[in-house]
């Protein structure tokens, strides 16, 4: 049975999308079978799994509508290791089409459901809005994974989201929790990240992840290329620390212990 989580925060260019995707290879790498739902009409999970998402058809727009079955609308990730269900422009129009349909907040479960078994992970990208995706995310998860910035800004956004989870766990998902906070684009030479990052672990404790991803150019390069972070350059230290996050979700949510991927074996 699939461990459903979203990867949400209602402030946008906090890297929700590097950190689905890369925590999608992470977790890949470490021998979880994973899915990646990328629930935002951008698409930037979708190619930056290397999937092509103007080439999409049919995709989570058409699964949500339920025109077409999730099993046929997933892809596979080329070098990611992973599956995705991908997203493209198509999907700004859900927003507006999902308001008629019964049971509007729980479609993404539903279709989740079909496939609960191929999978020890289910991913979701959000947008970064609190509209019907994203509720659909927070409806059919058991956990949010919050990314964020050690910054002033960041912490008000962070309230608004902690409220958000609060309000859909007690009407919607009963089974909703906050998994855990993930500072990202951290750099330990600005005072101001430090001093957030040591609020941040006051005020919530032991729902701060250990793992730190820092600022990395190596990070921000792979996407044009089509690629995880984790696999374009798995030396770098963005990688190696989203290698280590993907461990230490693992460990914390209780899933059975990693198996080596394929690749790491032959690498052995």
């Amino acid at each position: 049975m699939a461990s459903v989580f979203c990867v949400a925060n209602q402030k946008g260019g906090v890297g929700k999308t590097t950190t689905s995707v890369n925590l999608a290879a992470g977790l890949a790498r470490i021998g979880q079978r994973v899915l990646l739902v990328d629930l935002d009409p951008q698409g930037n999970a979708t190619m930056g799994s290397g999937v092509d998402k103007r080439q999409l058809s049919p995709s989570v727009y058409q699964a949500l509508l339920g025109i077409a079955a999730l099993r046929d609308a997933r892809r596979s990730s080329p070098q990611g290791g992973y599956d995705v269900l991908g997203a493209n422009r198509e999907l700004a129009g859900a927003e507006v089409e999902l308001v008629d349909q019964e049971r509007r907040e729980h479609r993404l479960k539903g279709l989740l459901a079909e496939v609960a078994d191929d999978y020890d992970f289910v991913l979701v990208d959000t947008p970064p809005a609190l509209g019907l995706l994203t509720l659909n995310a927070l409806c059919a998860a058991r956990g949010v994974i919050v990314p964020m910035q050690c910054e002033y800004f960041a912490l008000e956004g962070l309230t608004d989201l902690v409220n958000t989870v609060r309000q859909v766990h007690a009407k919607l998902n009963p089974e909703l929790v906050l998994i855990g906070l993930l500072r990202v684009m951290f750099d330990p030479r600005i005072t101001l990240q430090q001093q957030v990052s040591e609020q941040l672990k006051t005020h919530f404790g032991n729902k701060v992840f250990d793992a730190v991803i820092p600022r990395n150019v190596r990070l921000a390069e792979a996407p044009s290329y089509g690629l995880p972070g984790v696999v374009f350059d798995r030396a770098s230290r963005g990688a190696q620390a989203y290698l280590e996050f993907a461990e230490e979700l693992v460990r914390r949510v209780g899933v059975q212990a990693p198996r080596p991927s394929p690749a790491d074996a032959t690498a052995a």
